[in-house]
């Protein structure tokens, strides 16, 4: 009983297509009632007879299609499992894996934070991810314990595995765990462990590959290649950098941008796998990241430019929300693109998803003080490259610090595919359905939490506006520069009078003086006088 009257409930949407449907009913009924009560019918009687049969059949059949979907969308819904948040789900678990294994094919390239908080968000929407990683770390060698498991670039690939786990925050802990054991003293678990993989694999993207389901993490992480390789910087003054980590130093130094950015040695093969991620992907996502050192060395293999150009899926690229130290220094949003396009050709990016740019100036300062700042967006450039630009708000604060949200990011990337499913008329399809219903429940989630954070931050003020909770942090910045602004002008109202103050008195003083002079005087003058 209690399973019927949760049809009922205001979050199952089903109630206004079962009035929908009782209305449809009671008007068929009424018109057939008017048939058999009717001794004499004209014109008039039979055309409001037939409108009451059609009308009545139309909200019936309608109703009927919407209860189907909507008892769908619970479904799958009811069995979405991502975020357990009790033991009841689990029952649900066999239907859950077949949704998600049917998800769209999304390839994600790119490396460090960037790339993971991507991960984050599209994990909830497929299990068919494939991350392709930039091994930035090969040939660094930490200690001798490191040296032992030869330079294996684990560094990226275990943050994209911990991105990728149901339970990020337990993986963490594991694939971090630093090992006390004399022997092995320096290294992590997560560096044996996968290690001891390719040992028993006997090929490392494969190792990884069977890690994933190990582990149970959703999607799988391909290495760009397997050999060792070195990403070097041309400047602009033709210094050449052949350590990614002083690019950063050796720009700053200079002044001098960077010209481009290449690959040593250059007959480096592509990882197997990746090539093949790439043609069957339904999207593929560039970025966000380090432009020259995470994102754009990927595009530089060979063959994995090419692919993209000729894949089918949708080509992504999640601008920067900042600028970067030593690297993009005063780049706005077309030298980011025009950086991409230059070093791997038109044709790789299709969509820009890039920030609103609301975001606290206080935080921004925080950052400026470190040499970056808010890349700068110039829409009318990108336009004139073809590309079509997805304007969202993309930012969000974690521990003071700017980053992207994976949610954010991720809704606009299955929207595109739920946009493009609807075009292809496949509204009832599952994907859509899934999809759809997902994207409607994460929008919602990320409107609470907004609400949410106003009223922590504001417990005891009324209701206010929408254009007041959209720039209400802004607001508060520009209040609080104010208040700091009134509070000098007050101070050095108070210097000047107290100045004035002392001026007055100095005044006083010397007006007394001169009196008492005066006095003195007249006195002098009449003993004189009298003498």
């Amino acid at each position: 009983m209690n399973g019927f009257f949760k049809w009922f409930k205001s979050g199952a949407k089903i109630k206004r297509w079962i009035f929908l449907m009782i209305v449809g009913i009671v008007l068929v009924c009424y018109g057939m009632a008017k048939i058999l009560v009717t001794n004499e019918m004209g014109f008039k009687e039979l055309a409001e007879i037939v409108l009451m049969f059609v009308t009545g059949f139309t909200f019936a059949i309608i109703s009927i299609i919407f209860i189907q979907k909507r008892t769908l969308e619970i479904l799958v819904e009811e069995s979405d499992t991502r975020e357990l948040e009790n033991k009841s789900k689990v029952k649900s678990l066999i239907f859950n894996k077949k949704i998600y294994n049917q998800g769209p094919k999304i390839v994600v390239i790119g490396g460090g934070s960037g790339l993971n908080t991507v991960l984050r968000g599209l994990k909830n929407y497929t299990d068919n991810i494939t991350a392709i990683v930039t091994v930035s770390d090969y040939g660094e060698k930490e200690n001798k314990s490191r040296e032992n498991l030869g330079t294996l670039p684990l560094g990226d690939i275990k943050d994209s595995l911990i991105a990728l786990s149901t339970n990020e925050e337990e993986m963490n802990c594991l694939l971090n765990l630093d090992m006390t054991n004399s022997q092995l003293k320096g290294l992590k678990f997560g560096d044996i462990y996968l290690t001891a993989m390719r040992e028993a694999v006997g090929d490392f993207s494969m190792s990884i590959q069977e890690s994933s389901k190990i582990l149970n993490m959703v999607g799988k992480v391909l290495p760009v290649t397997l050999d060792q390789i070195k990403i070097c910087a041309e400047l602009e003054d033709g210094t050449v950098v052949e350590s990614k980590d002083k690019i950063p130093e050796m720009v700053s130094q200079k002044i001098s941008k960077i010209s481009r950015i290449y690959i040593s040695p250059t007959n480096i093969r592509v990882a197997p796998g990746v090539i093949e991620a790439i043609k069957e992907a339904d999207a593929i996502v560039i970025g966000p990241g380090s432009l020259y050192t995470n994102v754009i060395p990927n595009l530089l293999l060979p063959g994995v430019s090419k692919a993209i150009k000729e894949a089918q899926g949708f080509k992504i690229y999640v601008s920067n929300i900042m600028t970067e130290y030593g690297q993009t220094d005063d780049y706005t949003l077309y030298d980011h693109i025009k950086a991409i396009i230059d070093h791997a050709g038109k044709g790789v990016i299709d969509y820009c998803i890039y920030d609103t740019g609301e975001i606290v100036p206080e935080y921004i300062r925080q950052y400026n003080k470190e040499g970056a700042e808010l890349v700068e967006q110039n829409v009318s450039k990108v336009k004139d490259e073809g590309i079509k630009l997805i304007q969202r708000n993309l930012s969000t604060i974690e521990n003071g610090r700017i980053r992207h949200n994976p949610d954010a990011i991720a809704t606009s990337i299955i929207q595109l595919i739920c946009d493009d499913l609807k075009f292809r008329d496949m509204q009832n399809d599952t994907q859509y359905i899934m999809l759809d219903s997902k994207i409607k429940d994460t929008k919602k989630k990320m409107k609470s939490n907004k609400k949410k954070n106003i009223k922590k931050k504001n417990p005891k003020k009324r209701s206010n506006s929408k254009f007041f909770e959209k720039y209400n942090d802004r607001i508060q910045s520009i209040q609080e520069s104010t208040h700091i602004k009134e509070e000098s002008a007050k101070k050095k109202q108070n210097v000047k009078q107290k100045e004035i103050s002392e001026l007055n008195e100095e005044t006083k003083m010397d007006k007394d003086r001169e009196k008492r002079m005066e006095d003195t005087l007249r006195k002098m003058r009449k003993t004189s006088q009298k003498e």
